[in-house]
């Protein structure tokens, strides 16, 4: 199969694949999950045409990075974009070697995370990663949640991450984060050429169209949606009891009106998840969308949802119902 459909990152040269494999699973995010599984899911994304991945350090200690990296080496180098991140740095903890990693990856707690948006945090942290991935090069570098470091990111991990990209040490740079007020300030004020926003532009909720995508679109940065089905809560075409959003149980009253979207989706012959890819998707600013996977047959199902032809008379009875706001429809962002 070709690759997907493609978007330049501002005048980087590098060109996002419009459905991108989120790797954070390969870290073993909430269970473990094989080397093989990975390779496999990999394997089963490069046949489809996804050439987009992104990984963390922090994705389950490194981890992520370090299958990512043995899955892509024998690729060819300049038809995929990797993306990782800077901003927790991982440092040898041996006092809790025996323990597993608190926050929410089923690894050895071996390494702790340290927070370090500094130059010298950033170029560090790059090294490191370069290391487990064992690749060459990475292409995009965003910071990596520094909302309770706003200051040391402004000031010292933007201007770093500008002199690697200007030196051609990495293609584009940026911010990645669960919230869009901040990534506007990134976008507004200082040189970024693409922002990752989690969760906070999706079919169920679009802060983002109040501050980011604004401001993205009039200074031509590229957006990247990831969290686009609430981790979770969009996920399934029939919403469990069950379902999670922002990483916890989802209060009924969000379940019900999730539950009308996926009702007003049936009626227009799509799925939930279908709608979801769809919506965010539709947004001129929004460059790539980035799917958290874990399996062969996960990332089959998302090929296969990201294909989906959704109508756009469903933005207009989502509208109608009360279930999305007039400002929200996508014939608003023209």
């Amino acid at each position: 199969m070709s690759a997907l459909p493609t978007r330049e990152v501002r005048s980087t040269g590098v060109r996002l694949t419009s459905l991108g494999y989120g790797a954070a699973q390969a870290g073993n995010l909430y269970r473990a999950t094989t080397d093989a599984e990975t390779a496999e899911a990999l394997d089963a994304a490069w046949a489809a045409g996804v050439r987009y991945v992104d990984t963390a350090p922090h994705y389950g200690l490194g981890l992520s990075e370090r299958r990512v990296g043995a899955a892509l080496r024998g690729r060819p180098r300049d038809e995929y974009v990797l993306s990782t991140k800077v901003g927790r740095l991982l440092e040898p903890s041996p006092e809790t070697a025996g323990e597993r990693d608190p926050e929410m990856f089923d690894v050895p707690a071996d390494t702790r995370r340290v927070w370090d948006f500094s130059r010298d945090g950033v170029l560090r942290s790059l090294e490191a990663s370069l290391g487990r991935t064992g690749l060459d090069r990475v292409d995009v570098v965003y910071l990596h949640d520094p909302d309770d470091h706003e200051e040391q990111a402004f000031a010292e991990a933007v201007p770093a991450l500008v002199e690697l990209r200007d030196q051609g040490v990495v293609g584009a740079i940026g911010a990645g984060m669960n919230q869009s007020a901040m990534l506007a300030r990134f976008v507004a004020e200082a040189d970024v050429d693409v922002v990752m926003c989690a969760g906070r532009f999706t079919l169920l909720e679009q802060p983002a169209l109040a501050d980011l995508l604004p401001v993205a679109a009039e200074r031509g940065a590229a957006v990247v949606v990831a969290g686009v089905y609430n981790s979770g809560l969009l996920a399934r075409e029939v919403v469990p009891d069950d379902a999670t959003y922002d990483y916890a149980q989802a209060p009924p009253a969000l379940l019900g009106r999730t539950r009308r979207i996926a009702a007003a989706c049936a009626d227009h012959g799509v799925t939930l998840p279908e709608a979801a890819l769809a919506y965010v998707r539709a947004h001129p600013a929004v460059a790539s969308t980035v799917v958290g996977l874990r399996t062969a047959d996960q990332v089959r199902q998302a090929v296969d949802r990201h294909a989906a032809v959704v109508p756009a008379d469903l933005w207009t009875d989502l509208v109608g119902r009360g279930l999305l706001a007039p400002e929200a429809h996508p014939d608003a962002w023209a």
